[in-house]
C-alpha cells in the first residue's frame, strides 16, 4: 500500500475527505476513520460519495464502496402481486411530517444477519439536525393515523442519498420508496443512492454502478441549485393506490 488506511480524519468539521477512489478493497469501501457527525462534515461526506456506517462501541467509520447500489428514480419495480394489494390498502404518503419517528423506527427495525443497529442515538441526533437544516428528509406511509412505513435520507442539490427504511406493516417500506422515486422523477432528480448490495433492493430494480460512474453523477447533481427546506407541501399527499 502507498499509505496507511483507513485515513484518520482531520478534527475540523469542514476538513475535506480523502478521495473516494482511495478506499480499501477489503473491507470494501472503508475510506476513513474518526471525525464527528457535525452537519458540515456530513454534507461534505455525501457530496463526496461517502457515508458513515458504524456500530455502538466503534469509532466513526466512513465508506465509499465499489460498486455502488443505486436506483434510477424511474426504475423502481413493484411486483404485480404487491400492486394489487396496494390498490386496496387505503394508505397515504407524506413527507417531513414526523422525521424523528421515521429514523427511530428504522433504528428499531431488526435486520437479517445484524446484531443491533448502526443508527445509534448519536446518528439519530445528527440526522435530526440535518433535517432541521432542510437537508434530511423522510417519506412516511400512513394507514389512518398509524405510521406503517418510511424512508429517510439526505438531499444535496438534486441528489438523494437514501439511508434506511422500515415497515411496520407488510410493504410499508416499498410504498415509501416508490413514492419517493415518483416525486423525485417528477422534480427532475435522476438517482437515489442505495449504498450497498441488498437482495431486496435488487428485486425492486436497484443497479450496481461502478464507483467512478456514481461519483461522476453525484458531482454533477449536487452542484445543481436546489434550496434546502421542508418537503411537506412540495411533496403533497399521495394515495398508495396512485403508485401502482
Amino acid at each position: 500500500m502507498s499509505r496507511r488506511l483507513p485515513w484518520q480524519l482531520d478534527p475540523r468539521p469542514d476538513a475535506p475527505f480523502p478521495p473516494a477512489e482511495t478506499a480499501l478493497r477489503e473491507p470494501d469501501g472503508l475510506l476513513a476513520i474518526g471525525g464527528d457527525l457535525h452537519p458540515v462534515r456530513l454534507l461534505n461526506a455525501y457530496a463526496s460519495g461517502v457515508f458513515p456506517w458504524f456500530s455502538d462501541g466503534q469509532p466513526l467509520l466512513w465508506w465509499s464502496p465499489d460498486p455502488r447500489m443505486v436506483f434510477r428514480t424511474d426504475g423502481v419495480h413493484l411486483s404485480s402481486r404487491f400492486r394489487r394489494s396496494a390498490r386496496g390498502s387505503g394508505w397515504v404518503v407524506r413527507a417531513d411530517t414526523c422525521f424523528a419517528d421515521v429514523i427511530a423506527a428504522c433504528a428499531a427495525s431488526p435486520r437479517p444477519g445484524q446484531d443491533g443497529t448502526w443508527i445509534t442515538p448519536s446518528m439519530q441526533e445528527a440526522y435530526v439536525a440535518l433535517h432541521r437544516l432542510g437537508h434530511a428528509h423522510s417519506v412516511e406511509v400512513f394507514a389512518g393515523d398509524r405510521l406503517v412505513g418510511g424512508i429517510y435520507g439526505v438531499a444535496i442539490g438534486r441528489m438523494f442519498f437514501g439511508e434506511s427504511t422500515f415497515s411496520a406493516a407488510s410493504g410499508g417500506s416499498k410504498v415509501a420508496l416508490a413514492a419517493l422515486a415518483r416525486q423525485l422523477a417528477l422534480w427532475g432528480w435522476p438517482l437515489i443512492d442505495a449504498q450497498v448490495e441488498n437482495d431486496h433492493l435488487l428485486r425492486m430494480g436497484a443497479e450496481h454502478w461502478p464507483r467512478a460512474r456514481f461519483l461522476e453523477v453525484v458531482r454533477r447533481q449536487v452542484a445543481v441549485p436546489e434550496p434546502p427546506g421542508c418537503w411537506t407541501e412540495r411533496f403533497g399527499v399521495l394515495a398508495a393506490s396512485s403508485l401502482v
